[in-house]
């Protein structure tokens, strides 16, 4: 998974050709904790559909803000640099996740 920050979102995601996989997290986020080895699992099952990266909003509260990311966990689905689809809530589950996936795929 790519680690992003202010300095590589945009290329990494807004300028991106193709699928990418954004999970938004923190370390205080009891939830985005227990989902993230799930989430790992993922991004290797559909490496070849998707690029997968997460960001830390420690340090990019402002750039999550400017995505709309308002609550933790939440994984934003980008296609062609352009959001298509935001899960999040603290009831968010893996196969939530995964049906998502499954279908853009």
């Amino acid at each position: 998974m790519i680690e992003l920050n202010k300095d590589n979102f945009e290329e990494e995601v807004l300028n991106s050709k193709g699928k990418v996989v954004v999970d938004f997290w923190s370390e205080s986020c009891d939830v985005c904790m227990e989902i993230m080895p799930d989430v790992k699992e993922l991004a290797e099952e559909f490496a070849d559909d998707f690029k997968f990266a997460k960001l830390d909003i420690k340090g990019n509260r402002r750039l999550a803000i400017g995505q709309k990311v308002l609550g933790l966990p939440s994984i934003v689905f980008y296609e062609d640099g352009e959001k298509v689809e935001h899960l999040s809530g603290e009831d968010l589950e893996v196969e939530d996740i995964r049906k998502e996936l499954e279908a853009r795929a």
